[in-house]
């Protein structure tokens, strides 16, 4: 995971027995009209520990969401970055002991991919001597650039709602403050849903007048997740890409359908199949998510559904214990 510009000579290596651990919520990415500018944290944790060790060779072990389907080499997802962003700022390490606690689902819309490449990321960094660590703005776009978009890891990184943009092949996020009665509600299903394969049902060009009303509505969802959550269901409409992915994940769709034809304001979380549900209060999410319920018992197949509601994490992730 080396990219251009990296070191020519050979890596110095990191001192054994440094030891970190890395706590990472889950994200939900567009949160309707916000394709691939808007996310939000969410209080769901995937926890990875790190330590160096004299013995040569990585070892991984993962508990929760994806044991026995990850691999536990060096082709795992965090120690690949973890790896990478060492060697980018010219270190290496002997051995390397990872142990995972997962919660968050994976090929959900629920940032797994985000959370892993921000926990390999902060955990080098981390491990790295003060003077070869990026600061924040590195680190957002170190794992954008690995991630190829920064929807899910801004707010991973940094908690509440993250608007995202690209300038120039840099990209940049801010954090804004969610209204304190926001309370998000998941449906999550039983089965996954690639990334890449819901994209690739996306029209490669939309209407000049589409393009402008989903403009304007990603405009009153922000105010409305900071400011007055009374339009959340207004500012949530979306026109540029969950009616075209529909046909990938159909329970979802109809899910979502029924859920604001109901008044609740609903989305696909991230490229899905997970349905989110902002609510306006804990009554209202408690509405909320007996409706998920009810919904998904008349459909028969409430079985294959998680129903949680969740609340927005307000400091992104975590880093703790640390090195000599």
């Amino acid at each position: 995971m080396q990219v251009a510009g990296g070191p020519r000579t050979a890596p110095r290596t990191l001192a054994p027995g440094q030891d970190v651990t890395v706590s990472v919520p889950a994200t939900s990415a567009n949160l309707g009209p916000g394709f691939d500018s808007l996310g939000l944290a969410v209080t769901l944790y995937d926890t990875v520990r790190v330590r160096t060790s004299e013995n040569e060779g990585i070892f991984v072990e993962v508990a929760g969401e994806g044991a026995g389907s990850v691999p536990l080499d060096s082709s795992h997802l965090v120690v690949r970055t973890l790896l990478g962003t060492l060697n980018n700022a010219g270190y290496g390490i002997q051995g390397l002991h990872l142990s995972a606690e997962n919660a968050i689902p994976h090929g959900r819309g629920l940032g797994s991919s985000a959370s892993a490449i921000v926990s390999g990321v902060l955990a080098a960094n981390s491990l790295l001597p003060a003077e070869a660590r990026l600061d924040a703005a590195g680190l957002l776009h170190s794992c954008s650039a690995l991630e190829g978009h920064p929807d899910n890891v801004a707010p991973a990184l940094a908690g509440d709602l993250a608007i995202s943009w690209e300038t120039d092949g840099v990209f940049r996020s801010v954090r804004a403050a969610v209204h304190p009665s926001v309370v998000p509600v998941v449906a999550i299903p039983d089965v996954e849903l690639s990334t890449e394969s819901a994209r690739g049902l996306l029209p490669a060009t939309v209407a000049h007048r589409t393009a402008a009303a989903n403009a304007g509505r990603a405009a009153l969802l922000i105010h409305a997740l900071t400011a007055d959550p009374s339009l959340l269901l207004e500012g949530t409409r979306d026109a540029l890409h969950q009616d075209f992915r529909a046909p990938a994940m159909l329970p979802s769709a109809r899910l979502l359908q029924s859920l604001r034809s109901d008044g609740f304001a609903a989305v696909i979380s991230g490229a899905g199949p997970t349905v989110l549900c902002l609510a306006d209060g804990e009554d209202a999410a408690r509405d909320a998510e007996e409706a998920m319920t009810e919904q998904l018992q008349a459909a028969g197949s409430a079985e294959n559904w998680r129903v949680l509601r969740l609340g927005v994490e307000r400091d992104g992730a975590r880093v703790e214990g640390h090195q000599r």
